[in-house]
């Protein structure tokens, strides 16, 4: 015959528990107030998400040029879109004659 076992609840604790060795958190020791900036939500995303595999040495070079090697990457592709573009010769559309 099995005996049950009843859960023990847990200790409670006084809000106001005094720990010399842990003080509460004053408006003095936390200081002024640090607002963080930052761009906030887009109205339309600019951006896609992706997974791009790259060399490690070409990761290795846009991050030892600091924070933003992500925008930097981008922009590098960018301008490797643009010149292919601008290299392309334009083709010309042809208006069909009907007789």
């Amino acid at each position: 015959m099995k005996l049950a076992t009843t859960a023990k609840l847990p200790k409670k604790t006084s809000a106001k528990v005094n720990d010399p060795d842990n003080p509460a958190w004053t408006e003095d020791m936390l200081g002024a107030p640090v607002l963080k900036r930052g761009r906030g939500p887009q109205a339309t995303p600019t951006k896609v998400l992706t997974s791009v595999r790259l060399d490690a040495d070409i990761l290795e070079f846009f991050k030892a040029q600091g924070s933003g090697y992500q925008s930097r990457i981008n922009a590098a592709l960018r301008m490797e879109v643009e010149r292919n573009l601008a290299a392309r010769p334009r083709a010309t559309t042809r208006k069909r004659v009907t007789a």
